[in-house]
């Protein structure tokens, strides 16, 4: 149908960009209602919209002056202002690089390209709003002569995708959201749509020897050998030529990488297209239009299968412009939805598929890392201290006592979140699994519990400058929270100061501690 739809706009000129923008956030709210089966949410408030798109295009918190200065803007258009100014923001290109190195990488490691590398690349490529199409093609196949896109490499050469086989359904899990492992040795036992023909079409694309145009398989449960050359699911087989040992130049026209590199991240390929939009919705709205994100298939349609298909064609029409799409679903009410069931509506009737209310996201590592700093008011002084070229620091070692020193600069900081919150290697970070290490990190940690200590313009210090129990309230709900607290909080507040007056500065750390260690703290909501 997406192909279709290219083709016919493409022919006709009747797909105008400018027209689709303005009309794409409305058409999510339509298909969302249309479904939706009920009342939905109305709109978050200003505080709540405010922390939500802040951790979504930035990972950050708003700083205390900006949270205020926005709740007493008047203007109608604050709401967008907002967002274009985060999508504009150095912070943006950052957060994406996060996000989609946690997505691409699934937290593996290798040795040959930097961490650094590869996250300068990534960055570089977001602040320059590089085409996500192209973005792809590039991490298929890296031209080794071209310096600037080198550290793409890093994909391929992370642990766990160290032959064709593990290449081979990474990037049909990442890229085409299909999760054909089981088909490997016969056809899959409950997913008619995935087939052993598919796997070993994607596999000839990537297998280690390229001299080889097309691979014979066999099913264990089925006897006779089948060939296969190139394919994408979907797709028609990619006939390649035979060459001679003395055609090497002309074979190397016919790398398969290279070829994959060139077919699977078109406008022309639906698997692709619907993948990628799928997961740029997950990351604003905490769940794919198809969910599991790697399990598009006939058995498992989308919730909402013609917003996933006007979705699909606004993407290619506006070339793969994965800030265009953001921005879009940001405007859209359903992204701005509050995360309160409305009035007489029960939890089981408002599953997260339905959209009626904001779905709750937790934070990733990285937006916790950034989080918590930001909201005790330690992100300046961390920030400003000097990283070591080359950082011996374990998170493991930490964890378990076999090192003392905490972090200092932001690359350890980050690294030791990661490895609290974080998933093990290879496995994606989609749904939500708490767990005692989380919580015991935030009461029990020497070092986190310092930054709630006074130390030179940290929210504590700043709270043990005020005198006023609801001033102090105020404060710190807006630091950790990004809202004001309400006259029960602010009560509480001032009792337990009153009870602890004796140890002031301790009191003001534990009040900051109880919000840190909050679910409300925990979640994106």
């Amino acid at each position: 149908m997406i192909a279709a739809i290219v083709s016919l706009s493409a022919a006709l000129g009747v797909i105008a960009p400018a027209a689709m923008a303005a009309e794409l956030h409305d058409t999510i709210d339509q298909q969302i209602a249309k479904r939706a089966g009920g009342p939905v949410a109305g709109l978050a408030g200003d505080a709540e919209f405010l922390r939500r798109i802040s951790i979504d295009l930035t990972g950050k918190l708003p700083t205390p002056t900006a949270a205020k200065k926005f709740f007493a803007d008047p203007d109608a258009a604050k709401r967008t202002k907002l967002i274009d100014r985060l999508l504009a923001s150095e912070d943006f290109p950052r957060r994406m690089q996060e996000a989609f190195t946690s997505m691409l990488l699934e937290r593996r490691s290798d040795a040959k390209i930097p961490d650094a590398q590869w996250e300068e690349y990534l960055r570089d490529s977001f602040a320059a709003n590089k085409p996500w199409d192209q973005l792809v093609s590039e991490l298929l196949f890296v031209d080794e002569e071209d310096e600037a896109i080198k550290p793409a490499s890093k994909f391929f050469l992370v642990s766990g995708r160290n032959d064709a086989n593990l290449k081979t359904e990474d990037v049909a899990r990442l890229f085409l959201g299909r999760d054909i492992a089981c088909s490997q040795c016969h056809d899959h036992p409950t997913v008619n749509d995935y087939t052993q023909s598919e796997y070993f079409g994607l596999f000839t694309y990537l297998k280690d020897k390229p001299a080889e145009a097309t691979i014979e398989f066999e099913s264990v449960f089925i006897s006779g050998k089948h060939t296969t050359g190139p394919r994408l699911p979907g797709g028609e087989e990619l006939k390649i030529p035979t060459f001679e040992k003395d055609q090497q130049q002309e074979a190397a026209k016919y790398r398969p990488r290279m070829l994959l590199s060139r077919d699977l991240p078109t406008a022309g390929n639906e698997p692709f297209v619907r993948n990628s939009v799928n997961r740029l919705w997950f990351l604003m709205m905490g769940r794919g239009l198809v969910h599991p994100l790697d399990q598009h298939h006939y058995d498992n349609p989308p919730s909402h299968p013609e917003l996933l298909d006007a979705l699909s064609a606004a993407f290619v029409a506006h070339k793969f412009d994965i800030k265009w799409l953001l921005r879009e679903i940001a405007l859209s009410q359903s992204y701005q939805r509050s995360s309160q069931l409305p009035e007489g509506v029960a939890l089981k009737d408002a599953p997260p598929q339905l959209y009626r209310v904001a779905v709750l996201k937790p934070l990733t590592p990285e937006q916790m890392c950034w989080c918590v700093l930001g909201a005790s008011g330690n992100l300046d002084r961390v920030l400003n201290t000097p990283a070591p070229e080359k950082s011996e620091f374990s998170h493991f070692s930490y964890i378990n006592g076999l090192i003392d020193q905490f972090p200092e600069n932001v690359p350890e900081v980050m690294k030791l979140f990661v490895g609290v919150y974080g998933n093990p290697p290879g496995e994606p970070e989609v749904d939500f699994t708490p767990a005692m290490g989380h919580a015991l990190f935030l009461k029990n940690d020497q070092g986190v519990l310092e930054w709630l200590k006074p130390q030179a313009g940290n929210l504590v210090e700043r709270l043990a400058k005020m005198k006023d129990a609801a001033t102090i309230a105020d404060e710190l709900y807006v630091s950790v929270l990004t809202r004001m607290p309400s006259e029960e909080e602010t009560a509480e507040v001032a009792a337990y100061l009153a009870q602890f007056k004796d140890r002031r500065s301790e009191a003001l750390g534990e009040l900051a501690w109880a919000l840190l260690a909050s679910a409300e703290f925990r979640m994106n909501h």
